[in-house]
């Protein structure tokens, strides 16, 4: 395995902005990808509070020898502005998680969020085909998983969110792709459910609440968070104590790794020589 140069005045520059953002696995995940290819880079977090994202993107934008950027909450429906070019995926989610920099210094973003919790799921053995979901949460990651989901074969979706606002925001733009699939309400549904997924940010504290009472899961529902850290988030453990199957958030990023490879042109012959 070739081993990844020392950090020098060639290496190139990626970096993962959330707030917060201790939390973020991406460096350990990708960091030994660079390694493991050879390639003199490396990605850092950065916390990027959501008052100074502008100054901190566009700054970063400047740098020459960075790469690549990617998002987690609270940034990944603001950041598209920073977009010269956004995919399907951006246009369906509402929100992009990848940025990167052109040959012609043009930016283009990318959200893999939705297709890599479904794979996550899939990987998992379990099959979304003709299954109700309910999705709590319609965020940057919840536009995401919401078009995701629906596009695997779910036969129904409800997406909720206290933000009455977000909520219209995902039906309105997803319900012409998926006509009466859609759903979306201000208290979470969870009636009839086969699965239950928690797309907020609640549970990265020790003190937040539950996104929604465990008690009023049917019986046989699975429960997934998208939450990296902790692992075992609050409404995991409440939900597995009940009996129910759970999915972790790290099955979402790490079955995005091959996808950022990809979108970051790690394996381009130009790179490969590097190692």
């Amino acid at each position: 395995m070739p081993e990844r140069p020392g950090i020098g005045g060639s290496t190139r520059l990626y970096a993962v902005l959330g707030c917060p953002v201790a939390q973020v696995k991406a460096p350990a995940l990708l960091n030994p990808v660079f390694s493991r290819l050879g390639l003199d880079a490396v990605l850092v977090p950065v916390l990027a509070e959501p008052e100074h994202l502008g100054e901190i993107v566009r700054g970063l934008q400047r740098i020459g020898n960075l790469d690549g950027l990617l998002v987690t909450v609270p940034h990944k429906a603001d950041v598209r502005r920073f977009a010269d070019t956004v995919s399907g995926a951006v246009t369906q989610s509402g929100s992009a998680n990848a940025l990167r920099r052109e040959p012609d210094g043009r930016w283009s973003a990318e959200n893999f969020d939705g297709i890599g919790f479904v794979r996550g799921l899939s990987a998992s053995g379990f099959d979304l085909a003709g299954k109700r979901v309910s999705l709590i949460g319609a965020g940057g990651a919840g536009g995401a998983l919401a078009a995701a989901v629906l596009a695997a074969g779910a036969a129904h979706l409800d997406v909720c969110d206290r933000d009455e606002d977000r909520v219209t925001e995902v039906t309105n733009r997803l319900g012409p792709y998926w006509p009466g699939r859609l759903a979306g309400t201000v208290t979470p549904r969870l009636d009839g459910a086969d699965l239950v997924v928690n797309a907020t940010p609640l549970g990265l504290r020790p003190d937040d609440p539950l996104p929604f009472d465990v008690e009023g899961l049917p019986s046989g529902a699975a429960v997934a968070d998208i939450i990296m850290e902790p692992r075992e988030t609050a409404l995991l453990r409440a939900a597995e104590a009940r009996g129910h199957r759970i999915h972790h958030g790290s099955h979402m990023l790490i079955h995005q790794l091959d996808l950022y490879r990809e979108f970051f042109r790690l394996d381009a012959p130009e790179r490969a020589e590097l190692s």
